[in-house]
Order: C-alpha cells, then structure tokens, then sequence
C-alpha cells in the first residue's frame, strides 16, 4: 500500500484551509466555500480510483 495518498490528501487539506481563511479574512466568504468545496472534489476524483480497485478486488476475491 502506497502511504503517498495520505500525503496528498493532506496537502490539499492544508492548502483548502489556509486559502479559506485568506478568504474569509478579506471577506470573500462565498468564494470560500467554493475554494473547499474544490478541495474536497479534488479528493474524491484522486480516491476514485483507488475504492474502484477495491471494488474489483473484492469483486474477484468471491468470485467462484
């Protein structure tokens, strides 16, 4: 298991985070909640890929 994922995914959190508080501050609250809504989109497209491999291996693993 490549422990990379992590990573990446908290790297994008932290990003998401410190852009939304930049943004809050200089009170552009709407674009806020689409800079995180971005980050978690991001997220979810780069796990994709991974949870359809662990479909299929399941899908496999109880294949007769």
């Amino acid at each position: 298991m490549d422990i990379s994922i992590i990573f990446k995914i908290a790297g994008v959190g932290v990003l998401t985070a410190v852009i939304n508080q930049i943004l809050k501050v200089s009170g552009k609250d709407d674009i806020a909640t689409f800079v995180t809504l971005a980050g978690i989109i991001i997220v979810l497209f780069s796990v994709t890929d991974m949870i359809s491999d662990l479909f299929n291996t399941v899908k496999t693993l109880f294949a007769i």
